[in-house]
């Protein structure tokens, strides 16, 4: 049983930055490209930053310069570093495995609360 725990979120100011960590269980992350993914209220969710397998990152056009996407692959965790934060950027952050544009390979754990106050 794959079971993905995300952690680190919070509330912060508009400006301020926070660490968003993902740690799995039951799998080995290294051999996916892995995602952040979130979800604001009323909103679909979206894949803002991705690594490959070989430390390969992308963005979305919304978070790029601001958000970092890293992985350690001997601790099986995936990060996400979240600089400069907006209030739009509020969401519930998940982390999964990347199954191209509109797939993930496991099920959904049950994400970290962003709130950004301006």
């Amino acid at each position: 049983q794959v079971q993905l725990v995300e952690s680190g979120g919070g509330l912060v100011q508009a400006g301020g930055s926070l660490r968003l960590s993902c740690a799995a269980s039951g799998t080995d992350l290294s051999i996916n490209t892995m995602g952040w993914y979130r979800q604001a209220p009323g909103k679909q969710r979206e894949l803002v930053a991705s690594i490959t397998g070989s430390g390969i990152t992308n963005y979305g056009d919304s978070v790029k310069g601001r958000f970092t996407i890293s992985r350690d692959n001997a601790k099986n965790m995936v990060y996400l570093q979240m600089n400069s934060l907006k209030p739009e950027d509020a969401a519930v952050y998940y982390c999964n495995a990347v199954i191209g544009l509109r797939f993930v390979r496991y099920s959904w754990g049950q994400g970290t609360q962003v709130t950004v106050s301006s």
